[in-house]
């Protein structure tokens, strides 16, 4: 059963069950930077104390060989300088598999060789060409099925799909294999304490959520701005585009979380539910209107904080004739009675100016501009700025007199950050997450109604975009806002986006 501890109205610390986790394609980047960090940042606050880490990968190593490798990415992250005695007690608990995913016998080597803890989470941090191998596998020899002695689970990471077929068709085999209450498709941007906070501050404050309409506000735009280019990901990005990489999933869900509505409870599918909603409820925009409503765009060579930085086409593993896109902008409407008529601007791009992402609600001006006289221009729409990196913050910005014997008018701030007001930084998003599907909490976590509807808004965008061919894709230099045809996707509406 899914156990939500908000539910409970507390912030408790959760034990979890004791559990091996198995993580496949232990051998790559996303364990490196991301899972054994994790693992053992939630050892070193003891959010957990029982448990096997298991890798799985082709790579000819054995157990002390894979420690070593452990100890080394302990020792390059920002934890290195913990206990010597409480490294060796990790290093105990890591343990390794060398096999390639198609052999049935790293599988049966799970099954005999690592029978206690009995409750197993399988974490595919492969390509995702490897998956369905993975999955089918974990079927075939019994490892998916719950058992009266323990759990399992699994944890897919981005990207699920490439297209509404693709995404269906991954659903369809772990549906096969496991049930649904099993699965744990992983949103890493779920477990960023901002986007966590959003709920909180639009449900848990009197004074916000009766503004949060198409009376009230003007427009949303969210943003996701990277300084980096594609780098060695070359091969990846060429199949993915921006659209693929960050608005199907991380965009989606910042989206979903800002216009649904409250739900009945706290229970995992109620929240979920309110998010399906939302995504059934935007508006498709038909391939008569895609130049109009979307722009794309790819990097050119540029300067990005002082250094001069290579096209996107001159990346290495990338084509030469390549229309990947680097950069999306759209709008979109949401046909609901809440936002009716009101536009939600999306954009998204490599090699920008700045590494940014953030929600900013605009509100409408006063009907009436009582001091429209006190400023040389119109007074600034109060705007509130939900920060989700590279410092997670909400900041309000409203007008106030200068002090003075002047009649003058000027926009100012106030600013919530959680060092200053907590005292301590808000947790590592993966730190997060793997503590929730331990515990068995699937709230940050999307289900399958969530991914395919997605998926079919995004697809319909794709598909335009190949009738439409190279015509469509636009450029911009590196170190840039962006291409001036984003500019005129706003200006059209008397609208701009916020600085970069």
């Amino acid at each position: 059963m899914n156990q939500n501890p908000l539910a409970a109205g507390l912030q408790i610390a959760r034990e979890p069950h004791p559990f091996t986790i198995v993580i496949f394609g232990a051998s790559g980047d996303l364990t490196r930077k991301k899972l054994i960090p994790a693992l053992y940042s939630l050892f070193l606050n003891e959010s957990i104390s029982n448990f096997n880490i298991v890798g799985f990968a082709r790579r000819k190593w054995d157990d002390e060989d894979f420690r070593k490798i452990v100890l080394g990415i302990i020792n390059n992250s920002l934890l290195s300088k913990t206990n010597e005695n409480l490294k060796k007690e990790f290093l105990r608990k890591v343990f390794f598999i060398s096999s390639n995913f198609e052999s049935t016998g790293g599988y049966a080597e799970i099954e005999n060789r690592f029978q206690k803890p009995l409750n197993r989470i399988y974490y595919l941090a492969t390509p995702p060409t490897a998956y369905t191998t993975i999955i089918e596998k974990l079927g075939e020899t019994g490892l998916s099925k719950e058992r009266d002695t323990g759990f399992s689970r699994i944890i897919v990471e981005k990207p699920f799909g490439r297209d509404l077929q693709s995404a269906h068709e991954l659903n369809r085999v772990l549906s096969r294999h496991f049930d649904e209450q099993q699965i744990y498709r992983i949103d890493h941007y779920l477990g960023k304490e901002t986007v966590q906070n959003i709920m909180v501050f639009r449900f848990g404050n009197g004074i916000y959520e009766p503004v949060w309409n198409n009376r009230f506000i003007d427009n949303i735009q969210i943003t996701v701005a990277e300084t980096e280019g594609v780098g060695t990901r070359g091969n990846y990005y060429e199949k993915s585009g921006a659209i693929r990489d960050i608005v199907q999933n991380h965009m989606m869900q910042l989206l979903c979380l800002v216009a649904m509505e409250p739900p009945i409870d706290l229970d995992p599918d109620s929240i979920r539910d309110e998010k399906v909603k939302v995504l059934k409820s935007i508006k498709p925009i038909p391939y008569e209107k895609l130049e109009a409503e979307t722009v794309r765009a790819q990097y050119s060579r540029g300067i990005v904080d002082g250094v001069e930085v290579p096209g996107y086409k001159e990346e290495a593993n990338v084509s030469e004739d390549s229309t990947t896109e680097t950069y999306v902008a759209m709008r979109l409407f949401i046909d609901s009675w809440r936002w009716a008529g009101i536009p939600f601007y999306l954009r998204t791009g490599k090699r920008l100016t700045r590494r940014l992402t953030e929600i900013a609600i605009q509100f409408k001006n006063p009907p009436h501009l009582l001091f429209k006289n006190w400023t040389a221009s119109s007074p600034v729409p109060n705007n509130l700025i939900m920060r989700i990196q590279p410092d997670e913050a909400i900041t309000l910005h409203f007008n106030s007199k200068v002090p003075g014997y002047s009649t003058e008018m000027r926009p100012v701030n106030m600013t919530f950050t959680y060092g200053s007001t907590f005292g301590e930084e808000p947790p590592e998003a993966y730190e997060r997450l793997l503590l929730d599907v331990m515990s068995g909490d699937s709230t940050l976590f999307t289900r399958r109604d969530e991914i395919e509807s997605a998926w079919s808004f995004i697809t319909e965008i794709i598909e335009g975009w190949k009738r439409l061919g190279a015509k469509e894709l636009h450029h911009y230099r590196a170190g840039s806002s962006g291409p001036e045809e984003a500019k005129l996707l706003l200006a059209r509406d008397g609208r701009r986006w916020r600085k970069l």
